[in-house]
């Protein structure tokens, strides 16, 4: 199962929001309040993670735009953020029962959710 993820951060009461493509299906998630771009891209993997649990995925494929957070997942590069230390312990629980996980960073332009967020906010 390949699941595409991104957060984005919008000015206003409403803050975060997240986006997940998954079998050419759009999942949005609005007005999940104030926060940061960094915690705004957890929020969308993790909803990935419970899409693709729900799901009954065995093989999960994760592709986000975020260098940061698919580095911290995939535990090459050390979350020293502790405010994003339980959004790591957050996706290893919730993908702890599929059998193979991938993470893998896109470039934006190629990330649907990202577009799929850049779509609602044209400029």
């Amino acid at each position: 199962m390949t699941l595409y993820f991104d957060g984005g951060l919008r000015p206003g009461p409403g803050g975060m929001e997240t986006a997940v493509v998954a079998g050419g299906e759009v999942h949005l998630r609005d007005d999940l309040g104030p926060g940061d771009s960094c915690t705004a891209e957890w929020l969308a993997l993790l909803a990935a993670a419970d899409l693709a649990r729900a799901a009954g995925a065995d093989d999960a494929l994760f592709l986000g735009d975020s260098r940061t957070v698919v580095e911290q997942a995939l535990g090459r590069w050390r979350c020293r953020n502790a405010a994003m230390q339980p959004h790591l312990a957050a996706f290893r629980a919730a993908t702890a029962g599929i059998g193979r996980v991938h993470l893998r960073y896109v470039p934006r332009a190629k990330n649907l959710a990202g577009i799929a967020l850049a779509r609602r906010h044209p400029r």
